[in-house]
This record gives structure tokens, sequence and C-alpha cells, in this order.
């Protein structure tokens, strides 16, 4: 197995910390069962694989054994979040077209429970590699070694990739841009994974701007006993987690 580091944020905030903690229980709840999950969005540029990375930190954290695997081969994003010594970075393009082994292409990071499997080079046919027996074997067998997989997706309103990624998996999280995605389009990212007979567990909801003076801005103002402005950070912004755990 490889080795590879995952760069931390730069300068977390406390609420931002607290989020992924919020998102990480509320994932939890959906059920044991859930082991494979697929993340997307409706475009690029809403944070999915920022919230993918950091989900998976934070199940690592928690003990969980974790599986990262970024099945965005059209425009992977992974560059920007990790550092490695090895002169080629070989991922899920080489392994699903028969170029490079699974040993090859899987890289353990600094937490000792979590795993990851980059995208690769971009390859000519990524949907038929996504949608390959190859590509669902590999995730059936992550499921009986790993307590959680998670595959950040290519965008589903731009590429039909997710839904066939999602037809392997157990369930999907839709990331989401605050007023930048119309509800149409969302509703359309839904139904294709619906359609797929991948269960929707929920939406993050991203980039959700909190006015000064609004409520939640009072009330972590006086929690954590100064003013953070703006929920959130950077590109990633603010988010919250919307969806209904699992009922007993």
């Amino acid at each position: 197995m490889n080795s590879t580091f995952i760069n931390e944020l730069k300068k977390p905030s406390h609420s931002v910390t607290e989020a992924f903690k919020s998102l990480r229980t509320n994932f939890l709840f959906c059920g044991d069962e859930y082991k494979t999950i697929l993340i997307t969005s409706c475009v690029k540029h809403e944070g999915k694989s920022t919230i993918s990375i950091e989900l998976a930190k934070s199940l690592a954290i928690a003990d969980k054994k974790v599986l990262l695997i970024d099945a965005d081969l059209r425009k992977s994003m992974y560059a920007n979040f990790y550092t490695t010594n090895e002169k080629e970075v070989y991922g899920l393009s080489e392994y699903l077209s028969g170029q490079e082994a699974y040993e090859k292409v899987l890289y353990s990071t600094q937490f000792e429970k979590l795993d990851l499997i980059f995208a690769g080079a971009v390859p000519p046919n990524p949907v038929e590699l996504v949608s390959s027996k190859k590509f669902e074997e590999l995730i059936r067998d992550a499921r009986e070694k790993y307590d959680y997989v998670i595959i950040d997706a290519a965008p589903l309103g731009a590429v039909i990739d997710a839904a066939a990624i999602g037809a392997f998996c157990d369930g999907a999280i839709m990331v989401i841009a605050a007023n930048e995605i119309h509800c149409r389009l969302a509703q359309d990212v839904k139904y294709q994974l619906e359609k797929s007979n991948c269960k929707v567990l929920g939406a993050i909801l991203n980039r959700v701007p909190i006015k000064s003076g609004s409520y939640y801005s009072s009330y972590y103002r006086k929690y954590y006993g100064r003013k953070y402005g703006s929920y959130g950070y950077g590109q990633m912004g603010d988010y919250g987690y919307y969806g209904e755990p699992k009922k007993k």
C-alpha cells in the first residue's frame, strides 16, 4: 500500500468543526446497513469533495474504518487536498482499466482508520468505467473490509456517472449550494438517483449565508463568546444537514 498526507483545513473555526461532528452524528443515525455512500452535487464547485473528505476524516477519528474513493474521473479536485512523495499517483481509472493492481492504487493516510483511492488519469470513457462489473466488485469487496465506503462522484446535474455508481451503493447524500441551485435541478438529480435504486439519505445545504443579527448569528456569538460573522470558511462557506434519521 502507498501512503499520502491529507492536508488539514486552514484554521477551521470551532463552528466548522462542530458542523462536521453534527453531520457525522446525523449520518450514523441513518443505520448500520448504509455502508457504501455516494456523495454528489448538481453542478461543480458546490463543495462535495471537501465535504466527502471531512466526513471520511470525521468517521475515521470516531474509530470507524473508512475507504474514501474519488470517483470523479472527469475533473477531480483532490490534488488540492493531499501531499505525497510518490512520483506518479495511480488511481481508480488505472485500476478499472486493468493498468494497475488494487494494491498500487490504495493509499493509507495520516489517519490510521482512513484509506484513499484517487481518481487517477482522466480516461476517455469515464461512465463505462464507473458502471463496470469491476467497479461493482470493488465496492462490494470494500463493503466487507471497511465500516464505511465514501464515494465522491461527479456532479449528477452535468453527467450521468453518479447515477451509474448509485446503483452499487446503499445510499446517497446530495450537496446543494444555497441560493445557487434551482429547486427543479435538485429535484431532477434526486429523481436520477432514485431511478438507479439508490436511496437518498439526505442533503447538505452548503454556503448558507448567516446574516449578522439573525437568530443563529446571535446564538453562535453568545455561545462561543465571539462574533464569527459567517458560519464556515473559504469556498465551503456554511452548511447544515437536512435528512431524516432512520425511524426505529
